[in-house]
């Protein structure tokens, strides 16, 4: 496989997606898929680093609990990027790119209203779910999340340009955005809080100044580089039937991410009564094992584009294939994912504190969440199907699946008995269990679009 290969034009990506061998058009699409994964994956790990060892437990907590309140906001752009894959991958699929970039510049338009409209929703939930914690993080909670207000909008283009480019096969693009992502934020976190020494607020202004600098970028990549997927926004005006299929097919990808992060957030809260320490530790794994759960379940990517492209074209048997080899993938690298992080998992939390209780936990908490990236890896791929065929509804179903009945109730079961722990044993069977489900599911799906032409 030539490097040369990552920079075919969006007429031989598809030409190789449709033409290819599954395995080598796979190898194509998931190396900077899977690079894009790993640097995703460092920068909470990084961020963590820097927000443990300098700014201390208490804001690590905070950080921790409010990840998932952020994330719930977010889920609208997440519903964006998920209907740009799946409908644009299928007009890339049946030739059509005149058209995809029209609806790209539809995606990307509707994107920036919705980010700016969703910012105060964030400083009203700021205030309603700080007041009802414990008073130790609950008022850095509030400053975090009401700061993170003027950060959300550049997320939010941020998403909508990774489904963009995955969905012209050009997984690299998003891979780059993150690597320059990562520097600006290690650099800026290195000046707000190891220099400047500002605390929960450098926190958000590292992000902020990244993100910032980052969506400027995009806007110069969209719709000032020459070349042929660039936007154009001269006359633009909304068009009603594509805005309808954006949300039909990007509605029920909202709920999915709406509701996952609002079954961690109910997750954290039954945590976050054991106090900050709990907390963090469930926060220090979460951050490490980001790396694990992103590599695997990254693919699903991979698998979105060939189903989506190949059912557009009218080839449902090499979509098919493409799903049953994007799910083997996915459990092969997550035994080496295991095989690598189990052994180190001691000399990595240790980078975090040196606090001997805060550690037991990390380590622990560690150990449960790396064995549950195999059934993670599989469902993912699974739902990457499900995306690319354009049944958005049936990831919709399985997340709610696997974070509530599966996960939630089996800590809400078992917790007399297993305390704080039932939060980490039910990542386990919860992802473990919803990978069989979608196995079952995807065996039984027809491989036809489920999008309205």
């Amino acid at each position: 496989m030539r490097i040369a290969s990552l920079n075919q034009s969006s007429e031989q990506r598809r030409a190789l997606i449709l033409n290819g061998s599954i395995f080598r058009t796979m190898m194509v699409l998931s190396v900077p898929t899977l690079m894009f994964g790993f640097v995703q994956a460092l920068m909470p790990l990084m961020d963590g680093l820097f927000i443990n060892n300098v700014a201390g437990t208490i804001v690590a907590s905070a950080v921790t609990y409010s990840t998932p309140v952020i994330n719930m906001i977010s889920a609208l752009a997440q519903g964006l990027s998920v209907a740009a894959m799946a409908i644009l991958g299928q007009m890339n699929g049946r030739g059509n790119l005149l058209e995809s970039r029209r609806t790209a510049t539809q995606i990307v338009v509707s994107g920036s209203i919705l980010g700016f409209a969703s910012a105060p929703f964030l400083l009203v939930a700021a205030a309603i779910i700080s007041g009802s914690l414990n008073p130790e993080i609950s008022h850095d909670v509030f400053l975090y999340l009401a700061l993170n207000a003027f950060v959300l909008p550049f997320s939010f283009l941020e998403s909508i340009y990774n489904g963009i480019m995955n969905a012209n096969g050009k997984p690299e693009a998003p891979f780059v955005r993150m690597v320059i992502m990562l520097a600006l934020k290690v650099a800026f976190n290195f000046l707000f809080l190891v220099v400047l020494r500002m605390g929960l607020v450098g926190c958000v202004l590292a992000s902020l100044f990244a993100n910032a600098l980052v969506t400027a970028w995009m806007f110069y990549e969209l719709f000032a580089k020459e070349g042929e997927d660039r936007l154009e926004l001269r006359d633009f005006h909304f068009d009603l039937p594509i805005v309808k299929e954006l949300a039909r097919i990007g509605f029920p990808a909202m709920l999915n991410s709406f509701f996952l992060n609002l079954g961690f957030l109910l997750i954290n809260n039954e945590t976050q009564r054991y106090g900050p320490l709990v907390l963090t530790g469930q926060g220090i794994a979460g951050s490490i094992t980001a790396v694990c759960f992103t590599l695997p379940g990254c693919l699903s990517s991979a698998v979105t584009m060939m189903v989506s492209m190949n059912v557009g074209a009218g080839n449902p048997r090499k979509a098919k294939r493409s799903a049953f080899v994007g799910c083997v993938a996915s459990a092969i690298t997550a035994v080496v994912v295991i095989a690598l992080v189990v052994p180190l998992s001691p000399y990595l939390t240790i980078l975090f504190t040196r606090d001997r209780a805060l550690l037991e936990i990390a380590n622990k908490a560690l150990h449960i969440y790396t064995y549950s990236v195999v059934g993670f890896g599989v469902c993912m791929s699974v739902q990457g199907a499900f995306i690319g065929l354009g049944r958005t509804k049936v990831p919709l179903v399985l997340g709610i699946l696997r974070i509530w009945l599966l996960r939630y109730a089996f800590i809400l079961a078992t917790e007399r008995a297993l305390s704080f722990y039932a939060v980490f044993w039910g990542n386990l069977f919860s992802n473990y269990a919803a990978a069989a489900l979608s196995v079952i599911l995807i065996s039984r799906v027809k491989w036809v679009s489920g999008i309205r032409e």
